[in-house]
């Protein structure tokens, strides 16, 4: 399953500014990882009813959007662990 053909193509801009918006806070000490997420859910929805207009299809596209720009951070994330260990050993 491909979840970026459920995504518009509108909304596809969202997921590299959601993307670095996850990467500041990241930066900021004083917001816990766990709270992450859920702050770009709420960035996502509001960007997607910005781009689409107030409706159910707007908020399903900023959740899969944020959804999207997280899978991107935890595949980087995951792809420089596993090189940082295979160079380890």
């Amino acid at each position: 399953m491909d979840i970026m053909s459920y995504i518009v193509s509108e909304g596809l801009i969202l997921i590299p500014v959601l993307y670095l918006i996850g990467m500041l806070l990241k930066s900021t000490p004083r917001v816990s990882d766990w709270l992450i997420p859920y702050i770009l859910g709420v960035l996502g929805i509001v960007g997607a009813v910005a781009l689409l207009g107030i409706s159910a299809n707007s908020i399903i596209q900023g959740i899969l959007i944020a959804g999207a720009a997280v899978y991107t951070n935890q595949t980087i994330k995951q792809t420089v662990n596993k090189d940082n260990e295979a160079k380890a050993e």
